[in-house]
């Protein structure tokens, strides 16, 4: 079963609230066994909008990526980041 990644860009606007939820956020990602690979470092622009922060993570299949997101810890951390941030997230299953 191929691995899925969770992969996020980001504009944070109130830090505050934002905080919270990354605290909130990390947890739930332990919680399900999530590989943080990239986490708000420097990137480069190459093509089309970027955003200040990217974000990418490695979940074992598409459905332990979806249980994650979609489970109350993840919501609860979820509604400290709406609102307070601007963001694409998507997840792509590994090749």
């Amino acid at each position: 079963m191929p691995k899925a990644y969770w992969i996020a860009h980001v504009d944070v606007v109130e830090a505050e609230p934002y905080s919270v939820y990354a605290k909130l956020a990390s947890a739930c990602f332990a919680k399900y066994g999530a590989n943080i690979l990239a986490r708000g470092g420097k990137c480069q622009r190459l093509e089309g909008k970027v955003r200040a922060r990217n974000v990418v993570i490695e979940f074992e299949s598409m459905d332990q990526a979806l249980a994650c997101y979609n489970s109350p810890e993840y919501q609860e951390a979820k509604a400290h980041r709406e609102g307070n941030a601007q963001a694409e997230l998507l997840i792509v299953e590994g090749a």
